[in-house]
């Protein structure tokens, strides 16, 4: 990993990623204040995580790292990255009952992921300067439950917006709202696949991987919001943002 003096314009994207999800966020907190539906609520503690971890990767980046650091970094990431977006789409697809079941089960085990993840001994030997790493906890079994974490984001995140994208597509004058919701998966996926190269030693990646999703997730969210011209869109199918 680059130091301080080898930082290149890549090393700053993690600071406008958390720009651009703070904007986001806070749009999605006034249509909330607005209609205050569980679906953008969600969607809005999702955005704040993705701001938050970007934040820490960026002080981390650019000023120097630390075992706490890290470890929140860790948890706003890896932990909490996907799992609230995932939360508003199946809230937004699913009934509200199922919804809430789904809520019971898997937040407890996300909250338990969390504390463990702030609670366990650090590895001072697996801590790089200028590097977030999980490496740097010595309770490495404590990482093998953020998997579960994605794949539940993966499925209903993911999952749901190119289900819902489908569907859209098949439907006359959805075509805009199959689009949003293309988007929105596409960008879900690409921070996953950043990650992933980021382990492999490609660290950039993730930086470029994180900016591009949650531009692709906000310009998803616009799209589906776009009422198309010389309709009124339904009441229904309205208030079914940020997707679906």
């Amino acid at each position: 990993m680059a130091g301080p003096s080898e930082l290149g314009w890549v090393h700053y994207l993690p600071l406008a990623t958390t720009v651009i999800a703070a904007a986001f966020a806070w749009t999605l907190l006034r249509k909330y204040r607005v209609r205050p539906t569980p679906h953008i609520g969600w969607w809005a503690a999702g955005v704040a995580c993705y701001g938050l971890g970007t934040a820490l990767e960026s002080v981390v980046t650019l000023a120097g790292n630390t075992v706490l650091l890290t470890k929140l970094w860790y948890v706003a990431g890896a932990v909490l990255g996907g799992y609230p977006l995932a939360q508003g789409s199946l809230y937004l697809l699913a009934s509200r009952r199922f919804a809430n079941r789904a809520t019971a089960v898997s937040l407890p085990f996300v909250m338990a992921a969390a504390a463990l993840v702030l609670l366990s001994p650090a590895a001072p030997e697996a801590l790089e300067a200028h590097r977030p790493s999980g490496a740097v906890l010595a309770w490495g079994w404590v990482r093998l439950l953020t998997p579960f974490i994605n794949g539940y984001a993966v499925v209903f995140l993911v999952g749901g917006a190119a289900l819902s994208a489908w569907r859209f597509w098949k439907t006359a004058n959805a075509g805009h709202r199959a689009a949003g919701n293309a988007l929105i998966a596409a960008g879900a996926l690409l921070p996953g696949i950043g990650g992933s190269l980021a382990k492999a030693g490609l660290v950039e990646a993730l930086y470029v991987g994180e900016l591009a999703g949650i531009v692709l997730i906000w310009m998803g969210e616009r799209v589906c919001a776009v009422r198309p011209r010389g309709r009124r869109a339904p009441i229904a199918q309205a208030e079914r943002v940020p997707a679906g």
